[in-house]
Order: C-alpha cells, then sequence, then structure tokens
C-alpha cells in the first residue's frame, strides 16, 4: 500500500490505507500548483465558482466579514488540507478564504471532484472523512467562543493546531511554526489583540507555552492541556474498503 508522498495523502492515511491507483490520482490532483502571495483573496463569500483547493504550503484562514466591518475567522487551514469543500455541496462559497502567507495551492473545479467520489470511493470517503474532523474542529471552536475564559482559548488553539500538524510532519513534539500574528489570534478567539497579548504573557510566565518569532513551543503539555480542559481522542476512524465497495 502506498503511504502517500503530499501532505494531503500523510492526512488521509490517518484513516485510510491508499492504493497505488489511488495514490497517483491524488498526485495528479496536486499536479498544477499555483502560487499565492500572502494577503491575497483566495474565494470570497457568495462566490458561485465551486472549487476546492488543497494547501500545498503555507497557511490560510477562513472568515465571514460583518456589516460593520468586523470580521470573525472560522479556521486556519493548513498544509494538507482542502479548502472549499462546502461550496460544492452547496453551490456557493459560505466564506472568504485568504492567504495568511505565502501559499501554494492547488485548484480542483467542482466536476472533477464528483468523478473522484464516483471513480474512486474509497478515496472519497477518506477525504470526507478527513473534512469532517475538521468540521468537528470548529465545534470545539464555538465552544471556546462562548464558554472558555480568554487564556483557555488560546491554550486550547494551539493545542488543536499542534495536533493538525503532527500528523503532516510540520510539527515536533513540543514545537511548530505558525505565521499567526496577534490580530488574526484576536480575530479567531474573539478577543481584542491587547488582551491576547496579555495572556499569552500570562502563560508565558507560568511555564506553560511560548509564543515568539512565529514559533510555538510548549514547556509544559501536561499543565496546558489542564487548564485548556483539551483532550485527544484516541478513537481515530479507520476507513473499511470492503464497507465502502458494498455502500455504493
Amino acid at each position: 500500500m502506498a503511504q502517500g508522498k503530499s501532505l494531503l495523502a500523510k492526512r488521509l492515511t490517518i484513516f485510510a490505507q491508499l492504493t497505488e491507483e489511488e495514490q497517483a490520482y491524488l498526485d495528479k490532483l496536486e499536479a498544477r500548483p499555483v502560487h499565492i502571495m500572502g494577503g491575497t483573496e483566495i474565494a470570497y463569500e457568495g462566490q458561485s465558482t465551486q472549487s476546492v483547493y488543497i494547501v500545498r504550503h503555507g497557511w490560510t484562514c477562513e472568515y465571514k466579514l460583518l456589516p460593520d466591518g468586523g470580521r470573525q475567522i472560522i479556521a486556519f487551514p493548513v498544509p494538507g488540507d482542502c479548502i472549499g469543500v462546502r461550496s460544492v455541496l452547496l453551490k456557493a462559497s459560505r466564506h472568504s478564504f485568504q492567504a495568511i502567507s505565502d501559499v501554494t495551492l492547488s485548484r480542483i473545479d467542482a466536476p472533477r471532484i464528483v468523478r473522484l467520489f464516483n471513480e474512486l470511493p474509497y478515496l472519497g470517503m477518506a477525504l470526507l472523512l478527513a473534512t469532517t474532523r475538521n468540521e468537528a474542529m470548529i465545534v470545539e471552536h464555538l465552544i471556546s467562543l462562548g464558554r472558555r475564559t480568554a487564556i483557555e482559548r488560546i491554550a486550547h488553539f494551539f493545542l488543536e493546531l499542534h495536533d493538525r500538524l503532527l500528523p503532516v510532519g510540520l510539527a515536533g513534539k513540543t514545537e511548530f511554526d505558525c505565521p499567526i500574528n496577534q490580530y488574526l489570534l484576536a480575530d479567531a478567539l474573539g478577543l481584542s489583540a491587547i488582551h491576547v497579548n496579555r495572556m499569552l504573557r500570562q502563560l508565558r510566565e507560568e511555564g506553560l507555552m511560548t509564543f515568539a518569532d512565529h514559533k510555538v513551543t510548549f514547556h509544559d503539555l501536561t499543565r496546558i492541556e489542564q487548564l485548556a480542559g483539551y483532550f485527544r481522542s484516541s478513537d481515530t476512524p479507520i476507513i473499511l474498503r470492503d464497507a465502502v465497495a458494498k455502500k455504493i
């Protein structure tokens, strides 16, 4: 079984063992990368052109703009993620996407995604499950905004990012690079940039984590997980090829 060369393939092999044919299909999907400068809008809310983007390099953000000009960042798609899957299902983009660093993307038009599910349903299920896993993290984001304290929000956010970057080899055991600035973090967590700065200082002074020079370092994982109420799921679902075949 092929383990996958791309970061998307690495992410999908959490849920599935891909065949050589499936790996080759992924390679074709990513065969024509597009390079985009940081700050560039990738897709906008209401856009009817239906495409999925595979993030190959760099970081992006998914957000909604409010009538008063405010912005709520919903998620930060990172290398190995797919963005815009919902736009294919819902016929239009419900959010905007922007590059927050220089990024490399592979664009896939909606008809090709539909063919993927028809021609290689096992691969399609793996892609859908990876997308659903990210949606579950958005639920945690909602809980943070509604119920967690400011310091708990920040701690939980960085622990979650760490767990998303580990499977694709972009994080070490206790550290990872992160291009997010305090203003983006504030827009994601419903805080002011000043409050974010204060909470980051408190986390540093308590010996829990440091965020400096675009690098996150955890100094005491056990304590910061306790602070955030962070629990890692040990029941990662594995897609059974025979089960998918019987349902198609």
